[in-house]
C-alpha cells in the first residue's frame, strides 16, 4: 500500500470528513444512509487521489463527489420508499472553520424554519426539486410554495446580515 496515499486520505477525513456527513444528511434527510454516502465518498476519492491534479481545493472536489454519491442514492427506487425524516439531532455536530457555513449555523438556521418554510427550502436548495414537485409533495399550490421560499429568503437574509458585513 502507498503510505503517502492512506495518509493523504486520513487527513482529507479527518478535515472534511464531519462536512461530508452533514452536506449528506442535508441531501439525502437520512443519518445512515448520510454515513453510508460519506463512506462512499471516501472510497471514490481514495480511487481519484492519484488523478487529483489541484485544479481546485481538495475540499471543493471533495464536497463535489460527495453531491454526486447523494444524487446516485436518489436516483435508487428504494430511496424513495424510505421514511427520511431528518431532525437537527441527527446531524453530527459542526466543524470549526471561520464561516458560519462551516460552523453549522446556516444549517441550524435552516432547520429552525418554521415547518413549512424549512420544508421548501430543503425540497428546494437541498434536493433540487421543482416548484411543481414540491406543490404536489406538499400538497399545497405552486404560488403557496414560491411564497414559502420568499419568506424564508427573506428571513434567512435577515439573520444573515450581520454576518455577511463582517465578511
Amino acid at each position: 500500500m502507498d503510505t503517502e496515499r492512506i495518509a493523504r486520505l486520513e487527513r482529507l477525513m479527518a478535515a472534511h470528513g464531519t462536512d461530508i456527513i452533514r452536506l449528506c444528511a442535508l441531501q439525502l434527510g437520512d443519518k445512515d444512509q448520510a454515513e453510508d454516502a460519506a463512506q462512499d465518498t471516501f472510497v471514490k476519492a481514495w480511487r481519484a487521489l492519484p488523478r487529483f491534479k489541484g485544479e481546485c481545493s481538495e475540499k471543493t472536489w471533495l464536497f463535489r463527489i460527495a453531491i454526486n454519491t447523494c444524487r446516485d442514492y436518489q436516483r435508487t427506487g428504494w430511496f424513495r420508499h424510505m421514511d427520511r425524516r431528518l431532525t437537527p439531532d441527527d446531524l453530527p455536530l459542526a466543524g470549526q472553520g471561520d464561516a458560519p457555513f462551516f460552523r453549522g449555523e446556516i444549517t441550524e438556521l435552516v432547520l429552525a424554519l418554521p415547518g413549512k418554510q424549512k420544508e421548501a427550502v430543503l425540497l428546494r436548495y437541498y434536493q433540487e426539486m421543482p416548484l411543481e414537485e414540491m406543490a404536489r409533495v406538499m400538497g399545497i399550490s405552486v404560488s403557496t410554495v414560491k411564497r414559502l421560499l420568499k419568506k424564508a429568503n427573506g428571513a434567512l437574509r435577515r439573520k444573515l446580515k450581520g454576518w455577511m458585513e463582517d465578511e
